[in-house]
């Protein structure tokens, strides 16, 4: 049975540091997967359709690197989803029988996908049909997405948990509404979002990298023809993860406006709500356009959530205290009924389930001692907003420039655009890390959205433990991405192997 406790302080800190760096690690894996896939499936099928050795050579290139990070990939995704067993089993348990839905299904059924047709991919060519291995390269690709799709559905879920009801008797969450949680709003958002945005590091990926051979003067026509490809991957992804990041404000202003709020540094909002660019420069009304479409929506600040508001449309929303004294009965009120039943009151324990579901939208507030606790870092999440929308902003820049110098048939010569290039490598990186700190920072102190802190979620482990397997991560994940870089380097600097070569350069 799940044992709610609230956790010590230290032991809280370093569980949620190995978690953040464990998906920290993992994230850097993931959206290239996504993005080359999508590369390498273009130039593939070009290669099927114009017959030209060129292009088969080219999608082998890619397809090296794509394995290369793939691997390595998988690698920390199986630490990230034993961790939720070993590092926050009270969690597992209070919400298990939802949670691990969507990620066994990824496992039965995508992962599988992706390790089938993966074989195919590397090892085919040559011994099946083009349009065999054609399919068994999109299927590779399709399969790392149905992936991110039920893995992002039990993110979603964490974000806005719906489609469910809690059992006194088990202590459990229990799922009854299977297409509510795997196609609520909030995860059909977060899923174009998070998969276009791994279009976009795949995508400025193979820009950068075709730059550098641009920088070199080496494989030219190889270099320009992989870049138009990275830029229409890279165009679909900013589009997109624009248009969804849209989205995904209109489900924080709904669901978790503490988020949206700390995103903002709003202390106090109200209606037309002003959007701060940097401390001290703010643009009239946009964040109320942004939350809410409407230029005079009303939009809470952090102040107006701890002490209570009234939504425009007359629905009144408890302040802080309320909702914590509120949680306390509904926690008093479980003691009692189990208590009562364990007993054999029935009537003791009809009361006692009564309260307790009269109360138990607030079960998670039970565990906060103040309306401080609800208030997440928010220096953090406020630049880490920054970081992403500045970094994005300058990649479409980087991507005008790249399209508007090919127009021209100046961007071979033109060695600050090189580097410019090259720059997008890490800009795009910075810029995906910087968003998913804003999604999971700025849910705290939730585990789960107003269901479960995380003080109530962790497993009861030593301090020493967990500090140990930290360091022990750190350096294995450290020493794997290390790994990685040096044979994508080596891959990279030797090169494509073309066996048609043209003198024609483009």
């Amino acid at each position: 049975m799940l044992t709610l406790l609230n956790a010590d302080a230290a032991l809280l800190g370093w569980s949620r540091a190995q978690f953040a760096l464990t998906a920290g690690y993992h994230w850097l894996f993931v959206p290239l997967t996504l993005g080359l896939a999508v590369v390498m499936g273009i130039m593939e099928t070009l290669y099927v359709v114009k017959k030209d050795e060129f292009w088969k050579r080219t999608a082998q290139f890619w397809q090296k690197l794509f394995g290369i990070n793939f691997a390595i990939g998988v690698a920390t995704g199986i630490i990230l989803e034993f961790e939720f067993g070993t590092n926050w089993s009270n969690y597992s348990w209070f919400v298990g029988d939802i949670f691990g839905a969507p990620l066994a299904i990824e496992g039965i059924v995508a992962f599988f996908m992706e390790a089938t047709f993966i074989a195919v991919m590397f090892f085919g060519w040559n011994k099946v049909g083009k349009k065999f291995h054609l399919s068994a390269t999109w299927l590779t690709g399709i399969g790392a997405t149905l992936s991110a799709w039920w893995i992002l559905v039990a993110n979603s879920w964490m974000q806005h948990p719906v489609g469910m009801a809690f059992n006194p008797d088990t202590v459990r969450n229990e799922m009854m509404d299977f297409f509510g949680v795997a196609f609520q709003s909030v995860a059909v958002v977060k899923f174009f979002h998070s998969v276009l945005s791994g279009w976009m590091t795949g995508g400025f990926f193979t820009i950068g990298v075709s730059c550098w051979y641009l920088l070199k003067k080496r494989h030219t026509q190889f270099a320009l023809s992989s870049l138009r490809v990275g830029v229409v991957v890279a165009a679909l992804g900013t589009i997109g993860t624009m248009l969804t990041g849209d989205g995904s404000g209109i489900d924080a202003a709904q669901y978790q406006p503490m988020k949206l709020a700390a995103a903002e540094g709003l202390e106090h909002g109200g209606e037309g709500a002003p959007f701060s660019v940097v401390p001290g420069i703010e643009v009239p009304k946009v964040l109320s356009i942004l939350a809410t479409h409407d230029p005079d929506g009303f939009v809470p600040g952090i102040e107006d959530i701890k002490a209570g508001y009234t939504l425009p449309d007359g629905t009144v929303v408890p302040s802080a205290e309320e909702k914590i004294q509120r949680g306390k009965q509904a926690l008093a009120a479980f003691k009692n009924y189990r208590e009562a039943r364990a007993a054999g009151d029935t009537v003791a324990a009809q009361a006692a389930r009564a309260e307790l579901d009269a109360n138990i939208q607030y079960f998670g507030y039970g565990y906060l001692e103040a309306a401080d606790d609800l208030v997440p870092p928010v220096p953090l999440v406020y630049w880490a907003f920054r970081v992403m929308v500045g970094f994005g902003s300058a990649l479409v820049l980087v991507l005008l420039l790249v399209v508007w110098f090919d127009y021209k048939k100046k961007l071979s010569q033109l060695r600050w655009m090189h580097y410019l290039g090259i720059a997008a490598i890490p800009m795009v990186y910075l810029a995906g890390q910087a968003g998913w700190i804003v999604a999971e920072v700025g849910r705290q102190p939730w585990a789960i959205q107003d269901l479960l802190p995380v003080n109530a979620a962790i497993s009861s482990l030593s301090v020493g433990a967990v500090m140990t397997t930290f360091f022990l991560f750190l350096a294995l994940f450290t020493i794997l991405l290390i790994v990685e870089i040096r044979i994508m380097c080596k891959a990279i600097k030797k090169g494509p192997e073309l066996e048609v070569k043209t003198a024609v350069e483009a």
